[in-house]
Order: structure tokens, then sequence, then C-alpha cells
């Protein structure tokens, strides 16, 4: 009998950003109605970046520049 995964919400697609100085955060949500067509991911790290300035304003703290972005695994 095959194992069923588990439902993943299809409104999000979730990716692991790795910043410059090398700090890493895994499973950032970004909306799949974002993502697609001829762009691809590549909308995803303006949607990452947009969120980590508003952190930085709440916080006090910046992330710094992204270095790499790509899906988590099993998205």
């Amino acid at each position: 009998m095959a194992r069923k995964k588990p439902a993943v919400d299809a409104g999000f697609v979730l990716f692991d950003v790795v910043y410059q100085d090398g700090r890493q955060t895994s499973n950032r949500k970004v909306p799949a109605a974002d993502l697609g067509g001829l762009d691809g991911d590549t909308p995803a790290k303006t949607f990452i970046e947009e969120q980590d300035r508003k952190i930085a304003e709440m916080s006090g703290q910046a992330r710094g520049p992204i270095k790499t972005i790509k899906r988590s695994p099993g998205q």
C-alpha cells in the first residue's frame, strides 16, 4: 500500500534562502500566484527581499543581500 504525502497548501511555494553573510532561512512562503510564466521562480527573490525589508523596519535588524534562493525540498 502506497503512503500518501501530506497535503501542501497550493497557495504558497516554500523557498530556502542563503544570504551573502552565510546565514540561511528555510521554508520562506511565496504566493504561488506570483510565480511561473516566463520568469519562473525569479519573482520569489523580489518577494522575499520585500519581506526582509518589512522585517528589518519592524525589528531594526537588516538581513543583508540574498546570495542564493531555491525551492525547499519537496516543493
